[in-house]
C-alpha cells in the first residue's frame, strides 16, 4: 500500500497550514514535499567491541516532485562512508553526499544528489558509541552477567542515531532488516520475529505495516523466549524469564478485551522485551514488541497497567500516530485512556478508578510547576527538543478530556466514536487540527448541544484543567484517608494501620498524601513496622524515598544508593535527584550519579547531567 507524505496529503485536502509545516520542519531536516521514502531495507552487523552498528540501509524512494534530485535525511553522530543510488534501469552509481555541522537538537543534515531522479539510495555507515537512540551494555550490567546487550530507544527523534532516515511521524515507511550477531547473540525488532527464535547469529525481519521511523526498534543480548498464548510471549535474559511470564500472563485477555471495544489487533503477534534495569522508560510500544522495564516485575501483577499502556498504543500511537511531536497527547492521552478502559475489564472497575485517582493526583501536584504554555495539550515547543513534550500533561490530562466527552455523551455514544476514530485514521498520522475537525463532524455537531467547542477548545488549547475536569476518587482511597488521619492524630499506631489487604495503589495514595513535615518519629514508626525503606516494589519502594528525603529520614540512604544504583528508569530517578538537590543533599547525591551514570541510558544521563549543571 501507498501512502502519501502528510504535507502532500493535507495540502490535496486545502488543510495544510503554515503552522503544521513548521512543527514538522522544526524537527527534521528532510524534504518531504519533494520526496519520501516508502521502505527501509537495513543490513548491519552488531559491534559489541567498538559499541556500534555497521552497514548500510536502503530507501525506496517515491517522489512527488518532478524535478528534484536531492534527498535530505536526519542523522546524528553517524559516519557516512558512502551513497550509492539505483536509477530508473536498474544500474547504480555513486552519489555526491554532504554532512553539515551537528545542530544540538535536530543532529546532522545529509544531503545527497543524484544526476537522475533514484528508485533506491543506499547510504552504507556506523553509528558512534555515543548515540543518543542506542544502549551498549557490558555483560556486568546485565541481568544475566554473562553477554553484552544493546538496545534501541528512537522515541522522539533518536532513531536518527542509528539510521539516516527521515525522522518524523509525519510520515510512515515499511522496513525488512537482516542483523548480524555473535552466534550467542539473539537479535529482535520491533518486526516479525519468528527468524529470532533461532538463535545464530544472522537474523531476518520484516515490518509489513507502515509505521514512523521512532518505532523502529532493535535489541540483542542474551535472550530466550518463552510463549504465554496463541498470540503473546516473552523475550528476556533468562534470569527473569519465567518472573515475567507469571506476571504478564494476562496480556492475552488483555488483547481480546481490546478487540472487542476498539476493533481487530492489527500487528499479528505482541511480544514482549524486557530490557535491562537501565532503560529510561518503563516501556516502549514498539509495534508487535514492546519494550519493557523489569520494574514492573512486582511479582503479584501490581503495576501490569504499564503492559496495558503499551498495548493500548496497538491502536492509537502505532495505528494512529501524532504527525508531530507538539501533537503528542493524541498518542498518549487516548492511550492512557484505553490503558484504563483495558484495566477496568480485565481488573475491574474499583482498580481501574484508583488508577485514574492516582494519575489525576500526580497531574495536579505537576501543573503547580510547570510554565503555563506547557500545559497545554497542543504543545508548542517552538525548537526545543521534543524529548521536553513528555510529561504527565499528554497522558493525563488527555487521559481527562476523553473521560470528560465519554461522561457528557455516554460510552454508548462516545466508544463508537473511538472505535470510529481509529478506522478512519488507521495507518495514517494526523495533527490536532484534523482531531478536531474530525471530533467536531462525528461527536460535538452529531450529538448537538452536550459539549461546545469553546469547551472543547478550552481542553486542548488552553493551559491548565477546565474548573469542571473530571476529579476521579476512590472508596478505597478515602478509607485510607480516614484511617491515615487517626494514625497522625495519635489515635492508632502503625501496628494497627490495616495494611494487610491494601493494594500497592493504595499504598501509594498513604504515602504520597503523608504530610511532607512528617516526623522522624513517624517515620521511623512506619518504617520499622512496614520495612519500606527496603521495599521490593519499585513505586512503592520510590515514593517512600521521596517521602523520606523531603522530610530529613537519614536510614533510607544506603538503599537510596542502591535504587539509584540498579535502575535507570528516569520517573523512579529524576524526581529523586531533584528532591535531593533541593534538600541539600546535592554533593551525596552527585557522588552517586557519577557511580551510577555509566549504567544509565543516555536519555537519563541527559537528564540528570541537567540537573546537576543547574
Amino acid at each position: 500500500m501507498k501512502f502519501k507524505p502528510l504535507l502532500l496529503s493535507l495540502a490535496m485536502a486545502g488543510a495544510c497550514s503554515q503552522a503544521t509545516a513548521d512543527a514538522i520542519s522544526q524537527h527534521t531536516y528532510a524534504n518531504l514535499d519533494d520526496v519520501t521514502t516508502t521502505h527501509l531495507l537495513l543490513d548491519l552487523d552488531v559491534d559489541f567491541d567498538d559499541k556500534q552498528l555497521e552497514g548500510f540501509v536502503e530507501h525506496t524512494l517515491d517522489w512527488h516532485n518532478a524535478t528534484s534530485k536531492t534527498l535530505v535525511l536526519d542523522t546524528r553522530d553517524l559516519d557516512i562512508d558512502k551513497v550509492m543510488y539505483q536509477d530508473q534501469k536498474g544500474s547504480w552509481h555513486k552519489a555526491d553526499f554532504t554532512l553539515a555541522a551537528r545542530d544540538d537538537v535536530k543532529g546532522s543534515k545529509l544531503t545527497i544528489k543524484f544526476k537522475s531522479q533514484a528508485v533506491k539510495a543506499r547510504i552504507y555507515y556506523n553509528s558512534r558509541p555515543e548515540a543518543s537512540g542506542l544502549q551498549w551494555l557490558t555483560p556486568e550490567q546485565t541481568a544475566s552477567k554473562s553477554h553484552p546487550f544493546m538496545y534501541s530507544q528512537s522515541q522522539a527523534i533518536h532513531a536518527r542515531s542509528w539510521i539516516p532516515v527521515q525522522d518524523t511521524p509525519a510520515m510512515r515507511v515499511t522496513y525488512s532488516a537482516r542483523i548480524h550477531t555473535p552466534k550467542d547473540i539473539r537479535a529482535v525488532m520491533s518486526a516479525d520475529n519468528k527468524d529470532a527464535l533461532y538463535k545464530d547469529g544472522d537474523y531476518l525481519f520484516n515490518m509489513p505495516q507502515p509505521i514512523s521511523p521512532y518505532l523502529i526498534a532493535i535489541g540483542a543480548g542474551n535472550l530466550e523466549f518463552k510463549a504465554m498464548s496463541k498470540q503473546t510471549g516473552i523475550f528476556a535474559e533468562p534470569t527473569i524469564l519465567d518472573a515475567s511470564v507469571a506476571e504478564f500472563n494476562d496480556t492475552q485477555a488483555m488483547i481480546d478485551k481490546t478487540n472487542a471495544m476498539y476493533g481487530e489487533y492489527a500487528w499479528g503477534r505482541y511480544d514482549l522485551l524486557m530490557l535491562p534495569p537501565s532503560f529510561p522508560f518503563g516501556g516502549m510500544e514498539n509495534p508487535r514488541l514492546s519494550f519493557i522495564t523489569p520494574t514492573v516485575v512486582a511479582g503479584d501483577k501490581s503495576l501490569v497497567n504499564l503492559i496495558a499502556h503499551e498495548l493500548a498504543h496497538s491502536w492509537s500511537g502505532n495505528l494512529v500516530t501524532n504527525a508531530t511531536w507538539e501533537d503528542l497527547w493524541l498518542n498518549e492521552g487516548f492511550t492512557s485512556y484505553v490503558e484504563n478502559r483495558i484495566m477496568e475489564e480485565v481488573f475491574g472497575r474499583d482498580r481501574a478508578v484508583m488508577e485514574q485517582a492516582l494519575d489525576a493526583a500526580g497531574l495536579r501536584a505537576l501543573l503547580k510547576t510547570l510554565p503555563a504554555p506547557d500545559t497545554r495539550l497542543n504543545l508548542k515547543l517552538n525548537g526545543r527538543d521534543p524529548d521536553d513534550a513528555f510529561s504527565s500533561v499528554p497522558y493525563t490530562k488527555g487521559q481527562l478530556f476523553l473521560i470528560y466527552l465519554e461522561n457528557k455523551f455516554g460510552r454508548d455514544k462516545f466508544d463508537p466514536f473511538v472505535k470510529a476514530y481509529f478506522d478512519q485514521f488507521a495507518f495514517k498520522s494526523l495533527t490536532t487540527a484534523q482531531f478536531v475537525t474530525y471530533l467536531k463532524a462525528n461527536l460535538i455537531e452529531k450529538y448537538p448541544g452536550v459539549v461546545s467547542m469553546d469547551k472543547v477548545n478550552e481542553w486542548i488549547f488552553e493551559p491548565g484543567l477546565p474548573s469542571d475536569a473530571p476529579n476521579p476518587t476512590s472508596d478505597a482511597f478515602d478509607k485510607v484517608d480516614a484511617v491515615t488521619k487517626t494514625w497522625l492524630n495519635g489515635e492508632i499506631s502503625a501496628a494497627q494501620l490495616p495494611t494487610a489487604d491494601w493494594s500497592v495503589h493504595e499504598w501509594l495514595h498513604f504515602l504520597n498524601n503523608l504530610p511532607r513535615d512528617l516526623s522522624i518519629e513517624k517515620m521511623t514508626e512506619l518504617d520499622n513496622q512496614f520495612n519500606l525503606t527496603q521495599s521490593t516494589n519499585a513505586e512503592r519502594a520510590f515514593a517512600w524515598f521521596m517521602l523520606a528525603v523531603g522530610n530529613g529520614y537519614q536510614p533510607i540512604y544506603p538503599a537510596l544508593d542502591e535504587h539509584l544504583s540498579g535502575i535507570g528508569r528516569r520517573k523512579l530517578i529524576v524526581p529523586l535527584y531533584k528532591a535531593l538537590i533541593k534538600n541539600g543533599k546535592k554533593d551525596w547525591a552527585h557522588d552517586v550519579y557519577l557511580k551510577a551514570r555509566p549504567g544509565y541510558h543516555p536519555l537519563a544521563q541527559g537528564t540528570v547531567d541537567d540537573l546537576f549543571a543547574k
